[in-house]
């Protein structure tokens, strides 16, 4: 099974279960949610109404928490855990992982330094096993990891919740990805035809010069059939003269 089909389960079974609490006994629910091994999406979480009823009430932690593991980063839970619950263990490793896939949406070599820096990771050899155990087999990421330039490249990464904001860069980027395939398509499509013409001026070139070429054949053979036709006449009265002479 996929990841995205692990996705859409664990997201319909908290969707579900959300959508039948009261906002005062959700608390519970999103630590779960947010500590789940398998869970890396948390948008569809936050759409449901009684989450968002949340918002303003003594219970409004653990939307700004869930919020966090939508779009934020391990720096951010560091920047503001005076105003957000303290991490179990498994959001941390949560957090932490969500961490390498927002890295590895700008740049796919990230260096171990800027890695070990976001992750408060203290050694190589405790970041490769991270990178391999947490990420690489949870199946989050694919890459390879290059001791000798200290650096992780990213083959693959899983996407996460769209931030407030991005959907329009997002599709303001496929708009223009979208107009530059058009442009090189007609390039295409103009060299095509650029090709097939040059194509066709090449065949009737050949054509012309086979055509010439049978010309002068003909035209040297025809001179071959006069000179030997001039030679045997030639031949034939001289004969004749010697046969008169001769009589």
């Amino acid at each position: 099974m996929d990841i995205e089909q692990k996705q859409a389960e664990h997201i319909d079974h908290f969707v579900n279960q959300a959508s039948t609490l009261k906002a005062s006994a959700l608390g519970p629910l999103i630590i779960e949610a947010t500590s789940h091994p398998s869970l890396f999406a948390f948008s569809e979480i936050l759409s449901v109404p009684t989450v968002s009823e949340l918002q303003g009430t003594e219970n409004s932690l653990y939307l700004d928490v869930l919020r966090l593991f939508a779009h934020g980063t391990w720096t951010d839970y560091k920047n503001n855990a005076g105003c957000l619950p303290q991490l179990v263990p498994d959001q941390v490793l949560k957090l932490k992982q969500l961490t390498v896939l927002t890295l590895a949406e700008v740049n796919k070599v990230l260096p171990y330094d800027q890695l070990m820096q976001e992750l408060d990771v203290s050694n190589v050899r405790e970041l490769e096993d991270f990178l391999i155990n947490e990420c690489m087999y949870a199946g989050i990421v694919r890459g390879k990891l290059d001791q000798q330039r200290r650096c992780f490249e990213v083959q693959f990464a899983a996407g996460r919740d769209l931030r407030p904001g991005q959907l329009g860069n997002m599709l303001q980027t496929l708009s223009n990805w979208l107009a530059t395939s058009d442009n090189l398509l007609v390039s295409i499509q103009e060299k095509i035809k650029w090709a097939d013409s040059m194509s066709e001026v090449d065949r009737k070139h050949r054509k012309d010069v086979e055509d010439r070429v049978e010309e002068v054949k003909k035209s040297l053979s025809l001179k071959k059939l006069q000179t030997v036709s001039r030679q045997t006449m030639t031949s034939e009265g001289t004969r004749r003269s010697t046969l008169n002479l001769v009589e």
